[in-house]
């Protein structure tokens, strides 16, 4: 057999074709000729080829109708239509019936040369070169990730390596282990930065996230309403040098976007990674236009402390200083998410605003099709908010399951499956309707996840939080030289429900285990997707504001 593949040529001139046929046996391909559609259809009955050229004008069976009885009997193989004919009509119904390329005669070596390669070794090209680029790229991205010293340059650090990950997804083993590793030593230099600038980070937010601006602005409600608290102006941020965080994602994108008169859907997927939107974008790109950007969440990366802080502008300890009833304790066994709208509602006041909002939250398909039922419901608010749990909940259902464990076994698997969920949840029927509407539709999350493998003692007393990737109490034992630990919570902002109340953070691929029954506990959850603690893929999260095409 030929090394480069069995090819099989319909023609009923294919005599003519001679010196073609010489060119592809010289480039190592074994070709099959039949003169007519009968004939073919006996071959291909008798075995398989990698690739058909079909004559599109045929005595007895024409090439079109050829081609329907070869897609019946061998649909895989890719079929590559050669024609004298230029007639649009014949190229829609051979586009149509799925051909894989469209010729016209005269045909020259090379043209056929590239249709082969596109059709039988693209694959074999595309890996082989993005390994070669990659390799090329190794020490750029060395460099890259060894001089990162800012937010934001950490950002393109992390933008960098899910490129290449999602580049390498069908490379061999060695590359795939490279970038690994690369992204691994990344992973580890981040949170020696964030170790070394978040308590800074927060100082420069001050103690709250206060209002900046013209008091009588239109629109705004009187300072008389306001919370005494929230009187006096904040600083901007970004001046000295803090990347835009959690609480300041209303403040910075959201309003001004009002702001300008346009209508404006949040859709916030609960624990979604940028590597995960970005095969989501591939979906979505026929629709919308869209501006991307990455920002930061807060510590924890945790639901309960990074969604509480989008929606109510604040830092969670001024969530609960000023709005207890609206703020739960990790002890307690109320829902830890259960009080976003008034959240989303104090904000709004704390800023003057006038905005009408709807808050939605989207656990399963049942729920998904009843918003896109009501979607006329929209036009009544300014602001729709709609919070989608899917990639939570399959996040969790994996640990849990070693069905969904097989199915997500991997990153690249894990990316699959949310995609696989999208493109059959009824939520891509949301986005049909925003596409054909006149919103500006924000898509982000709270934070994000990581795949955890290292486990690291911890011990605590009964009230510590079960959380696998953070830790809170009075009572912890752990190694320092392993955690990111916070001995006074008020200096970032965290709730201290005890006078001696400690944070530890993991890091990189860690997680916390008990040392009672451990190895039970550490192969439950290696392996997982966790988040909670310090990552680019828990902490570095997309925000993407798109516009519909229509406009």
């Amino acid at each position: 057999m030929a090394k480069n593949g069995t090819l099989l040529w319909i023609d009923d001139e294919i005599e003519l074709l001679r010196a073609h046929i010489l060119f592809l046996k010289g480039k190592d391909y074994d070709v099959d000729t039949a003169t007519n559609g009968r004939d073919a259809l006996d071959r291909l009955r008798e075995q398989s080829y990698d690739l058909i050229l079909l004559d599109e004008n045929m005595p007895g069976l024409t090439g079109l109708e050829t081609l329907t009885l070869i897609k019946e009997l061998r649909p895989a193989i890719p079929v590559v239509m050669v024609t004298k004919s230029e007639e649009e009509d014949i190229m829609n119904q051979a586009i149509g019936a799925k051909i894989a390329d469209y010729l016209i005669k005269p045909v020259n070596p090379s043209q056929i040369l590239l249709t082969l390669k596109k059709n039988i070794h693209k694959r074999d090209i595309i890996t082989e070169t993005t390994n070669t680029n990659y390799q090329q790229n190794m020490g750029r991205i060395a460099m890259q990730i060894n001089d990162a010293s800012t937010a934001e340059s950490w950002i393109e650090v992390y933008k960098s390596l899910v490129y290449w990950e999602l580049e390498l997804e069908h490379a061999d083993n060695n590359m795939s282990e490279m970038l690994r590793m690369q992204k691994e030593e990344a992973n580890n230099l981040f949170a020696r930065f964030v170790r070394k600038h978040y308590e800074d980070w927060c100082e420069n937010m001050g103690d709250s996230l206060r209002v900046k601006g013209d008091e009588n602005r239109p629109g705004r409600l009187k300072p008389s309403s306001l919370n005494p608290h929230l009187s006096t102006l904040n600083p901007n941020p970004s001046s000295q040098g803090t990347p835009l965080l959690s609480p300041y994602l209303f403040r910075d994108r959201i309003f001004p976007l009002l702001d300008k008169g346009d209508k404006v859907v949040l859709i916030v997927f609960d624990n979604f990674r940028y590597d995960q939107w970005k095969i989501l974008s591939h979906e979505l790109a026929s629709g919308f236009t869209y501006d991307e950007e990455l920002y930061y969440s807060i510590l924890p990366t945790a639901t309960q402390y990074a969604r509480n802080a989008i929606f109510s502008g604040l830092m969670p300890n001024k969530i609960a200083e000023m709005f207890p009833e609206l703020w739960v304790d990790e002890d307690e066994d109320e829902g830890k998410n259960l009080n976003e709208a008034p959240l989303i509602q104090t904000q709004i006041a704390r800023y003057r605003r006038r905005d009408t909002f709807s808050y939605n939250k989207i656990n399963n398909a049942t729920e998904a099709e009843r918003l896109v039922s009501q979607f006329a419901q929209f036009a009544h608010h300014d602001l729709n908010v709609v919070v989608v749990n899917f990639i939570d909940l399959l996040s969790h259902a994996r640990t849990e399951s070693k069905t969904l464990r097989e199915l997500a076994s991997d990153e690249a698997a894990y990316r699959s499956v949310t995609a696989t969920w999208f493109r059959h949840s009824p939520l891509r029927d949301l986005f049909a309707l925003l596409a054909e509407s006149d919103y500006k539709v924000v898509i982000t999350t709270d934070h994000g996840s990581i795949r955890v493998n290292n486990p690291l003692k911890v011990v605590g007393d009964r009230n510590v939080n079960t959380n696998l990737r953070y830790k809170l109490g009075k009572n912890l034992s752990y190694n320092p030289r392993e955690v990111y630990e916070i001995k006074d919570p008020r200096k970032v902002f965290l709730p201290s429900p005890n006078v001696s109340t400690a944070y530890i953070f993991a890091w990189g691929d860690n997680f916390f285990a008990y040392p009672n029954n451990y190895n039970h506990y550490v192969s439950y959850y290696r392996d997982t997707f966790q988040h909670g603690g310090i990552s680019m893929e828990e902490m570095i999260i997309p925000l993407v504001t798109m516009t519909p095409k229509k406009r």
